[in-house]
């Protein structure tokens, strides 16, 4: 059996890691949530002239809705 300190190395540097990791991965979804907000924030009230500017409003309230959402699951809220 190896040493008790080279555990306690092993297990802190593998934390450190999982804790980087982690950091990176939440820092990744809040720019993927802020680039989804901004395509939303930008985007043309028709598309294309065949879908209504009405309907395509009602399609970003619902993409906003879920980017609310998803915002709290990246926060740990529970909704």
């Amino acid at each position: 059996m190896p040493p008790i300190e080279s555990l306690v190395v092993l297990s802190t540097a593998s934390l450190v890691g999982l804790a980087i990791l982690s950091g990176v991965i939440a820092w990744g979804w809040q720019g993927w949530l802020k680039l989804q907000r901004h395509q939303i924030d930008h985007a043309p009230l028709t598309r294309g002239g065949d879908i209504p500017a009405v309907a395509n409003r009602i399609d970003l309230a619902d993409m906003r809705e879920r980017i609310k959402k998803l915002e709290a699951i990246a926060a740990g809220v529970d909704i």
